[in-house]
């Protein structure tokens, strides 16, 4: 009975050591892995810690040494383009100013503002390192002009306020006198009159979609190259009349055209013209719609206005360095 007693007595003990080996070796592995966490928490943090640190220096470097660099500050700002625009007026669209930081410069905002203007076509901005930056524009080319009624500032009535148009159909504003380079009076020939927009349409930076604005300018480019230039010259074209353009020359004569196809339209003029004065007549109107015949009406030559010589254009390039 004693014997049995003892060997109870030990086998506890046995099992109280064994609970409290696996409890030390529990608690050993739990020491570990917070050791082990607060090691990785610490090098993360140091870590993290390291790249801001670098991040921060390579930053203040940056704006140091460049972006705050006075050895890139603008000096020239030279400008380049193939219009009338004055080089101080683009230079102000540009929104750049001697002093500025060129590297800091944006230039994608620089040529989204210059092309929100509505006589720039397309514009070029280049660095020239360490101090100049470059511009290059192309300006868009008025090929007609178009009226549309403006309130007075009193309310009193209206004024018809003029507005250009190029060959794409985009529509300006004309320039202020201090805009331009050229003198309006050595700005090349009066622009023929597209008449029969809606003036709703008739907006500085708008474009004109119509299908009968389009033919309209597409006539004026084709007269241009026709056989009839010098001859007589385009006054005022009609585009209000569906199907057709009833144009107005300088001369007088009234020419209505169909909508496409205006070379041939333009050689069959030339015929008619050289018939009418070899008759000693000139043309009073012709429709050239009409495929299968012309019908015209012609006057005495002698009432016909002679053209009046034309100014070359002045379309030179100009730079300002």
């Amino acid at each position: 009975m004693a014997w049995f007693k003892r060997k109870y007595q030990n086998r506890r003990l046995d099992r109280r050591r064994v609970l409290l080996d696996v409890k030390l070796r529990a608690d050993q592995v739990r020491a570990t892995r917070m050791r082990w966490g607060a090691i990785a928490v610490t090098v993360s943090a140091g870590t993290i810690f390291g790249l801001y640190l670098v991040w921060r220096t390579g930053e203040w470097a940056v704006n140091h040494f460049l972006y705050q660099n006075k050895d890139f500050a603008v000096q020239q700002i030279e400008v380049q383009t193939d219009g009338v625009v004055a080089v101080e007026q683009l230079r102000r669209w540009a929104g750049v100013k001697a002093g500025d930081n060129l590297l800091a410069l944006d230039l994608s905002r620089v040529k989204r503002d210059l092309e929100l203007v509505p006589q720039v076509k397309t514009a070029a901005i280049e660095r020239v390192l360490p101090r100049t930056l470059r511009i290059r524009v192309t300006e868009r080319q008025p090929l007609a002009q178009a009226y549309a009624p403006q309130p007075r500032p009193d309310g009193r009535g209206y004024d018809m306020k003029v507005f250009q148009v190029d060959n794409e159909g985009a529509v300006m504003a004309p320039l202020g006198l201090r805009q331009r380079a050229t003198p309006l009076a050595q700005a090349g020939e009066q622009l023929p009159t597209l008449a029969g927009i809606d003036p709703i349409n008739l907006a500085n930076g708008k474009k004109l979609e119509s299908p009968q604005v389009r033919a309209g300018l597409d006539l004026i480019v084709a007269f241009e190259r026709s056989p009839m230039v010098g001859l007589a010259d385009l006054a005022r074209i009609d585009i209000s009349s569906p199907g057709v353009l009833i144009a107005t020359t300088g001369q007088g004569s009234e020419v209505t055209f169909a909508l496409t196809d205006f070379e041939r339209q333009l050689k069959r003029w030339r015929l008619v013209h050289d018939r009418c004065l070899a008759e000693g007549k000139g043309i009073a109107a012709l429709d050239l719609a009409v495929p299968s015949n012309i019908p015209a009406r012609t006057v005495d030559a002698r009432a016909v206005v002679p053209i009046a010589p034309k100014a070359k254009p002045a379309t030179s390039r100009k730079r300002n360095v």
